[in-house]
């Protein structure tokens, strides 16, 4: 696969070993297990597959590259270049500026952009209408796009699927700039509608079905639908596809759910439920699906705690600490700073969007276990910050 150039800063000499002797050891991505590291009183146990994925990788290189090409010039990103707050911080030390807050807001008008300006997608993409939007400013976007390649991967399925007449199902958060820049390049070739989880994909069965009628559809979906969405005619072929960074568990059991409600509707065998339901397993991401196979290894092994490293308005992170949370106390921290003390954590908790402190998170036990992953954003430099924090809270 290939190797990016990243800033040394967001590297870990301790994290890149152990990689190194994984991958090594596990060529075929096989053995889900945690690496254990043993410190005495401290074991932590950390995650098979976590940090950097090849998507943020490339949009680090490709943003930092931007900066050192273009001394002179004005640099802007669309919005935050991944969801990291470090990551994003560094960037706008350099200088770069955000056109547009995470929900699509301008912070920056985009008017006020002159010819010469360099504007950066972000990793999550942006939409056609954007892209357009900076074209005739004679902007030209594609410069330095930093769009995911997974993430192009599912828009690429969303058009060949469009083309043979089924309507695109996106499961996904409809304010996620992800979700937003699918849809966007979905509905320009088929009818398109977003769900964000189960509950609305059981709703939209109930209009396949006819349960409901059009215009309680409106009512529910009018803004995550495509313009001129027709109920009667743009439900009769589905087929779904993913923000690459949901539950990839979530995104098959809605496929799954969706596909039995064509196959029972429309009374299909093996030999022709394609005439109503695209397969599409092949949107998921490669990075999520890892990261969150690993946390379900790593879960496998009796713990104290687990704690999630990530930024806070970072999808996949929260996913991950999702899975944490059905087993064991989760702790969420953007970094090692988040730990005040051995009887004081500050973390997030993303079901209420705030921050909370927890007093004597860690049990007064002489061998304490503690799993550790971290989101796909987050760099493996912070990782091993958490972890010495760690040792000098327990071990030391």
């Amino acid at each position: 696969m290939k190797t990016f150039n990243v800033p040394i800063i967001y590297r870990s000499p301790l994290i890149a070993d152990i990689k190194k002797q994984r991958k090594e050891a596990d060529k075929l991505k096989k053995d889900f297990t945690p690496t254990k590291l043993d410190f005495g009183g401290l074991q932590i146990f950390l995650a098979r597959h976590f940090g950097f994925c090849y998507g943020v990788e490339n949009a680090i290189e490709i943003s930092f590259r931007a900066v050192d090409e273009n001394p002179d010039k004005e640099i802007y990103l669309l919005s935050e270049m991944i969801h990291n707050p470090h990551v994003n911080a560094d960037l706008l030390a350099r200088g770069v500026k955000f056109l547009q807050d995470t929900s699509g807001k301008e912070i920056i008008p985009i008017e006020s952009l002159k010819e010469d300006d360099v504007v950066i997608i972000p990793a999550f993409g942006t939409t056609l209408e954007m892209e357009e939007r900076l074209r005739k400013m004679n902007i030209e976007p594609q410069r330095y796009n930093s769009t995911c390649p997974f993430v192009e991967r599912v828009w690429n399925k969303s058009e060949q699927i469009g083309e043979k007449g089924y309507t695109i199902i996106i499961h996904g958060k409809p304010n996620h700039e992800e979700t937003r820049a699918t849809f966007s390049h979905s509905q320009s070739h088929a009818a398109s509608i977003v769900v964000k989880d189960m509950n609305e994909a059981i709703e939209l069965a109930k209009f396949i079905v006819g349960e409901k009628n059009e215009n309680e559809f409106y009512d529910k979906f009018r803004k995550q639908c495509s313009v001129g969405f027709d109920v009667t005619k743009d439900l009769q072929r589905i087929g779904v596809v993913n923000q690459t960074t949901m539950l990839a568990t979530d995104t098959q059991a809605i496929a799954d759910f969706l596909k039995n409600v064509m196959i029972k509707k429309f009374n299909l065998t093996a030999d022709n439920v394609q005439n109503h339901f695209a397969e599409t397993r092949d949107t998921l991401c490669y990075a999520t699906n890892d990261n969150q196979t690993a946390v379900r290894g790593m879960l496998e092994q009796d713990a104290d705690l687990a704690i999630v490293v990530g930024g806070y308005n970072s999808s996949n992170t929260s996913h991950l600490v999702e899975l944490c949370e059905e087993k064991l106390p989760t702790f969420y921290i953007s970094d090692e700073s988040e730990i005040k003390s051995k009887t004081e954590i500050h973390h997030f908790n993303f079901h209420a969007h705030k921050m909370e402190i927890t007093h004597d998170f860690i049990p007064q036990k002489k061998a304490l276990k503690i799993l550790l992953t971290s989101g796909a954003s987050c760099p493996d430099a912070i990782v091993e910050a958490v972890i010495n924090k760690l040792k000098e809270l327990v071990v030391n």
